[in-house]
This record gives structure tokens, C-alpha cells and sequence, in this order.
């Protein structure tokens, strides 16, 4: 029998070529505008064999980027009641994770972002696809602005973790969750729902 030839059948280096292969797409394109089967084209297997192993794309994001968390499971906490505290959830939520043994993997995450420009890429496609875009598109606001408050969210959050883990600035390091929630949480949530001033017609051209 002749021996097959062509896209590459799973063996133990499979994996670890898909991955290779998601990490860049995701960086260059950005989560929405890649893909499962430009991915699986890229490691030189069958699309199917990308399904096998990671199940859909969002898993397939999440492992390549060695996220420390899933918050598809730690979002409908957050989600869940009056919109109006939305925020102090979300920062609660941040903390608690942050401060756990998963944090130390994003510290080690956000360490790499400052240096490295494709880490940076993957972090701020985990930020806004897999975590802010699922809170906004919960919320009553206008469409056109989710982009401007997911990143005001997102500076305020980053920052936040910056300070507390990486530069580990005092009194913000050594502060009790609660009183960051307490503090933070204000300024998340108008960020989220507020309305937002009018933005200045742009002068290029």
C-alpha cells in the first residue's frame, strides 16, 4: 500500500506545531479575523485534528496564550445583577484572581507584554475578545462606543495590575482587596455605563 502523503496526521509533536502556528496568526490578525482552518494550514494539518485537540477557537486562544484563567467560567459572577455594579464585580472578580496562585502566571504574562511585542498582541486580544467584549455586550450602551470604554476599562485594569504585581508599588501592593474594590470600582463603572464626553471630530485630512 502506498504510504500517505500530505497534511500532517497527529503525533506528539502535532500539538505543539498547531499552537506555534496559533500564536502567530492570533498576534498578526487578531482573534476575529483568524481562523481555524488558516491556522490548521499553517501547522500543516487538517482542520479537524485543530478541533480534536482544542475543541473550538476561543479554547485554542486561551491555551496558546497560556492564559492562567478561562473567564467564560468566572464572567457570569460578574455578569450576574444589577447593572450598576457591574464594576465592583469586575474589579472583585480581577483581584481575586490576581491574587491567587493563577496570578502568578499573569504576572509572568504581563511581564513578557512590556518586552515583547507579540505577547503584547496576544494579551490585548485575551483583554478585549475573551474578557471586556463579553461584559460590554451585556450592558445597555451605544455599540459605537464599546471600543473607547473597553479601553479606558482595560488602562485602568492593566494599570492596576502593574502597580499591585509588577512595579509592586506601595500602598497600592500591600492593600486589602476591598479597599482596591472600594476604591477602583467608581471609576470602572463609569467607564461601563456613563455617558461618555463627545469626542472631537478628527482633523486629518
Amino acid at each position: 500500500m502506498a504510504r500517505r502523503t500530505g497534511r500532517r496526521p497527529g503525533n506528539p509533536g502535532t500539538r505543539e506545531a498547531i499552537l506555534e502556528a496559533a500564536r502567530s496568526i492570533f498576534a498578526e490578525r487578531g482573534f476575529d479575523a483568524s481562523t481555524i482552518r488558516a491556522i490548521a494550514a499553517a501547522a500543516g494539518v487538517d482542520p479537524a485534528l485543530v478541533h480534536h485537540y482544542f475543541g473550538n477557537k476561543d479554547q485554542l486562544f486561551l491555551t496558546a496564550m497560556q492564559a492562567p484563567v478561562d473567564p467564560r467560567e468566572l464572567l457570569p459572577k460578574v455578569l450576574t445583577g444589577d447593572p450598576e455594579g457591574i464594576g465592583e464585580r469586575l474589579v472583585r472578580m480581577f483581584l481575586a484572581v490576581w491574587d491567587s496562585p493563577a496570578g502568578t502566571a499573569g504576572v509572568a504574562l504581563l511581564r513578557s507584554a512590556v518586552s515583547n511585542e507579540w505577547t503584547a498582541r496576544l494579551l490585548r486580544e485575551f483583554v478585549v475578545t475573551q474578557v471586556l467584549r463579553r461584559v460590554l455586550e451585556n450592558l445597555d450602551v451605544d455599540p459605537a462606543e464599546l471600543p473607547l470604554r473597553g479601553s479606558l476599562v482595560a488602562s485602568q485594569l492593566i494599570g492596576l495590575a502593574m502597580m499591585r504585581y509588577v512595579v509592586r508599588l506601595d500602598p497600592i501592593a500591600t492593600a486589602a482587596p476591598e479597599a482596591l474594590v472600594t476604591a477602583v470600582a467608581p471609576t470602572i463603572q463609569r467607564y461601563l455605563t456613563a455617558p461618555l464626553p463627545d469626542q472631537p471630530a478628527s482633523s486629518a485630512g
